[in-house]
């Protein structure tokens, strides 16, 4: 993550389902986080964080309330900076659907990357890093 996050060149994170674990960390040292609307991102998971907090698994929802996973929690602690709505059904036509809106934003965020500096690149995401929660 380290060097990672000294890149010079833009970096799109999108998480479709279950971002967890380290990855997740790794995940969120991007210029922009786009996340679908029913997707999860957390760097433990709901059942290892009742575990650890009262030593007790089956607490897993309301460790999941508590821990702010969704993608809509995420979007107002400023975890992540775009949430792409999907269909009530899921079948190909939704699937086409969300596929053509990440496509729209990702085009759209190289875009806006590509009028800035790698400087600008790098400074950009330590500052979004830096004001995560607040």
């Amino acid at each position: 993550m380290f060097y990672m996050a000294k890149l010079k060149v833009p970096i799109i994170s999108i998480v479709i389902g279950e971002g967890s674990s380290g990855g997740a960390l790794a995940l969120g040292v991007a210029n922009k986080v786009i996340m679908l609307e029913n997707a999860i991102y957390s760097i433990l998971s709901p059942e290892g964080y009742a575990s650890i907090l009262w030593k007790d698994a089956s607490r897993s929802k309301e460790a999941a309330e508590k821990m702010r996973l969704t993608a809509q929690d995420l979007y107002d602690l400023k975890v992540i900076d775009k949430i792409i709505s999907e269909p009530e059904e899921v079948n190909d036509e939704a699937l086409g659907i969300i596929s053509k809106e990440l496509r729209k934003e990702i085009l759209n965020t190289i875009e806006e990357m590509k009028k800035k500096s790698s400087e600008q690149i790098v400074e950009e995401r330590y500052e979004k890093f830096r004001k995560i929660g607040s």
